[in-house]
């Protein structure tokens, strides 16, 4: 009778939705690049539930906090301190548990299958280390990955592949690194000077895209042969694409438009702008994460004073960085859920949609229907976002 019990138990109260339960207290974390703190922000609910201040814990109000990571359990999360030369590792109760010194650390991303986090290097550094950081996320032990071009800003990872992929700024290269021998294969764009900002590897691990923020264009490169990618589309997508994510268990990846203010998808097989779409909260689109259940696009937008399409060849500037009011907080108030009550999906910490924004926003993107269903308001030059990898 015992092995009954539970089948008895979810046909009287009920088997739980699926979504629901996968992403009960699931959590995406903001960097506050302007403001020196990270949001907290439920997945489910669309409100905000912490705030770390950086300053607090003896970090300079110029720390600049550009992007975050999350343990595939969701344990601890990580956050890149780009001034302060750290990466700063928080456990889920976002208490500060260890940090790694690593010069200029920007993007970052999480193996899901072993204890390594890669980083790459923040734009803001004029002449960074020519290498990706590896940091083993248990002891908090720092190793470099040599890359030999200069500036290597974008970072993905293919763990079935076993590859790091990055690419360089200032250079049309890319390379693509084996994680166990450290063996390196380099790529050599055609054209202009694309400024590749990030890299995207698709789920099935046959497809890696690249933005180039100032050519405007989305490069597709098929996996076939990992350590040659081999470029199968290069795709006009509008003035300075930045962090592309894949659907998951599709073949359509999103990114935002620094220059533009919109988002775009890209159907990765066909090469085609399947969707566009613009928003008075999208001022400067920077981050982009899809909810594991498909349904929601994230996006981190800037804001005004946020860094513009153009400077990032500059580098070691601050890019119109302001470091505002440190009391600044949005409401925390509790408005009914959105995906239970559309009708309330503009909360009071939301206000009202439409309207322009003054600081650095997260809006979430309802991607069956194409509408943004809130607007959080976050501070000033609002950055990288990260979560659980699907």
């Amino acid at each position: 009778m015992r092995r009954w019990i539970p089948i008895l138990v979810l046909l009287v109260l009920g088997a739980p939705a699926v979504p629901g339960a996968a992403l009960a207290q699931e959590y995406i974390y903001v960097s506050l690049q302007g403001e020196a703190g990270v949001a907290v922000v439920d997945a489910a609910t669309f409100e905000e539930v912490d705030r770390v201040d950086l300053t607090e814990l003896g970090f300079s109000a110029n720390a600049n906090p550009h992007h975050t990571a999350v343990d595939p359990d969701g344990s601890h999360w990580y956050v890149s301190l780009i001034t302060e030369n750290r990466v700063v590792r928080f456990d889920r109760e976002n208490r500060m548990v260890g940090q790694a010194e690593l010069e200029a650390p920007g993007l970052m991303v999480r193996d899901p299958d072993g204890p390594w986090l890669y980083v790459a290097r923040s734009m803001m550094a004029a002449d960074p280390p020519r290498s990706v950081g590896r940091i083993h996320t248990g002891t908090m032990e720092v190793e470099e990955m040599d890359v030999f071009f200069p500036r290597p800003h974008a970072v993905a990872l293919a763990p079935g592949l076993q590859r790091i992929f990055s690419a360089s700024l200032s250079q049309n290269q890319m390379g693509s690194l084996a994680v166990e021998t450290l063996e390196m294969g380099l790529l050599n764009l055609d054209g202009p000077i694309h400024t590749v900002v990030q890299v995207a590897v698709s789920p099935d691990e046959s497809t890696l895209v690249a933005t180039g923020e100032l050519t405007g264009r989305l490069l597709i490169f098929d996996l076939a042969a990992p350590d040659e990618p081999e470029l199968r589309h290069s795709v006009e997508v509008g003035s300075g694409p930045w962090h592309p994510v894949f659907e998951p268990g599709g073949t359509r990846v999103w990114m935002g438009l620094k220059g533009d203010d919109e988002v775009v998808a890209v159907d990765v097989v066909t090469g085609e702008v399947v969707e566009r779409i613009s928003h008075p909260a999208f001022h400067g689109p920077h981050g982009a994460l899809i909810r594991s259940d498909g349904r929601y696009l994230f996006l981190s937008s800037s804001g005004p004073g946020g860094m513009a399409v153009g400077q990032t060849l500059a580098g070691g500037a601050h890019h119109g960085m302001h470091h505002g009011d440190p009391d600044h907080r949005p409401d925390h108030g509790h408005p009914p859920d959105p995906v239970q009550d559309p009708g309330h999906a503009h909360g009071p910490e939301a206000g009202d949609a439409e309207a322009p924004r003054t600081v650095g926003t997260l809006s979430v993107l309802d991607l069956s229907t194409g509408e943004v269903v809130r607007v959080l308001e976050m501070g000033r030059n609002t950055t990288g976002i990260g979560m659980r990898r699907w």
